[in-house]
């Protein structure tokens, strides 16, 4: 009797650290991308010549497409490391290194004091940045979802989007905090920093407990032959499934990026929208969101990822233009809009992770997902915020973008056609 409830205790024990140390260090990360989308107005003011300050904001949003230029590179590299030397050892790495370019920003010099070195240095940072969360998401989802029992994968696989969503958070309401309680000439003397600064602290707490976690028994399990098989025959012979991920990824990565991260900067720079209040409807949406994903990722335990999946892609191309159309001037409109969003968006998000684990075998199951699936948000999700603001503040003609997004939600949709239904699939394979 005593040595059940003892293994049961060290099941428990060892659940906590995986939820923990998964999910702090995938906050980490999201919210180290969340608050450069909040603070964007500031680092233009900081970083760029203020000559030009709608050039600034481009060039700022510039850099954050940039960022996204790393990713392929780091699914690629921590995807090797994670399917050749441990899951665990990619984690801890990617969130190591995701802290050090959070370290970067915050130090950096301003454009006044170092001219142009400022803005490079921001530019080294974020590609640092992107090298470290193009291995972070393929490194977590896999890790996860080797963890959870099989039954109820996709319910745990909402960890993923949950503990992103709750560092973005963090990151919005301490925006709105600091936008609060200090003056317009404190937050763009310091102010701006102090997010930065934080992220590395908390990311390399992170690191330490990513250092403590059990490496999955699916990987344990493979054979040493097996972890030293040539990749890129294995790449190439499941060229079909990092295709999937692509059509999969393309329409929920354009559109979680305009409703879940750069809504609030956008309603303050193209609508004028106070930036406290817009702050604040971004923190009621994504607790919305975080709401949603469980509901999601359970009814996919039950009813089959497809469904859901369809639900979602549908869902948020239905409602994409009645709520850019609710959206003008008012931050009510905006937390209003987000939600609804949010809700459809969270279908896809919840449970992706799962679908692309049970995609491939274990000995290719990171980097299979890491590369198409960096490669696809780079092109498509880094570059959303830049093509939103250039064709709605430059050209002047944003319901092009607003097409463009429910195409690309179209194509996802179609391509879940394509995949098997693998509700329970056993990942030891």
């Amino acid at each position: 009797m005593s040595m059940a409830v003892t293994k049961q205790q060290t099941g428990r024990v060892s659940t906590t650290k995986t939820i923990v140390g998964t999910g702090i260090g995938n906050a980490v990360e999201w919210y180290d991308w969340a608050i450069y989308a909040t603070f964007t107005p500031f680092i233009a003011s900081q970083l760029f010549s203020k000559a030009d300050p709608a050039s600034a904001v481009l060039s700022t949003l510039a850099i954050f497409a940039v960022g996204f230029v790393a990713r392929p590179f780091g699914g690629f590299l921590f995807g090797w490391i994670g399917d050749r030397v441990g899951r665990k050892t990619s984690m801890t790495l990617a969130v190591g290194l995701a802290s050090l370019g959070s370290l970067m920003i915050g130090i950096a010099p301003t454009f006044a004091s170092v001219g142009a070195w400022a803005s490079l240095m921001l530019l080294v940072a974020r590609l640092i940045q992107g090298l470290a969360h193009g291995g972070e998401l393929p490194s977590s989802q896999t890790y996860l979802s080797e963890m959870a029992p099989k039954e109820h994968r996709g319910f745990w696989a909402t960890l993923i989007y949950t503990s992103g969503t709750v560092g973005i958070l963090f990151g919005t309401l301490l925006g709105a905090v600091l936008n609060m309680t200090l003056t317009a000439e404190a937050m763009n003397a310091w102010g701006w920093r102090i997010p930065f600064l934080l992220g590395a602290a908390m990311g390399l707490y992170a690191l330490n407990m990513r250092s403590r976690l059990h490496e999955t028994d699916a990987f344990e399990g493979e054979s040493l032959a097996e972890k030293r098989a040539p990749l890129w025959p294995q790449i190439v012979r499941h060229r079909k499934q990092a295709l999937q991920v692509i059509g999969l990824t393309v329409g929920l990565t354009v559109i979680y990026y305009v409703w879940g991260v750069v809504a609030p900067s956008y309603a303050t720079t193209a609508l004028k929208i106070d930036r406290g209040e817009a702050l604040w409807a971004a923190v009621i949406a994504n607790i919305v969101f975080i709401a949603a994903l469980p509901f999601w990722g359970k009814l996919s335990d039950r009813i089959g990822r497809k469904k859901v999946l369809w639900s979602g892609a549908i869902g948020s191309a239905v409602m994409h233009f009645p709520m850019t159309w609710l959206l003008k001037d008012s931050a009510w409109q905006l937390a209003v809009g987000m939600s609804v969003m949010l809700v459809f968006i969270a279908a896809s998000a919840a449970i992706v992770p799962a679908v692309y684990a049970e995609l491939f075998p274990t000995s290719i199951r990171t980097v299979g997902v890491g590369v198409p699936y960096s490669i696809c948000v780079a092109v498509f999700g880094g570059t959303a915020p830049y093509l939103q603001q250039w064709l709605g503040t430059t050209m002047g003609v944003p319901q092009l973008f607003n097409i463009y997004a429910v195409v690309l939600l179209a194509v996802s949709a179609a391509f879940v056609f394509t995949i098997p239904e693998t509700m329970g699939k056993d990942l030891t394979h």
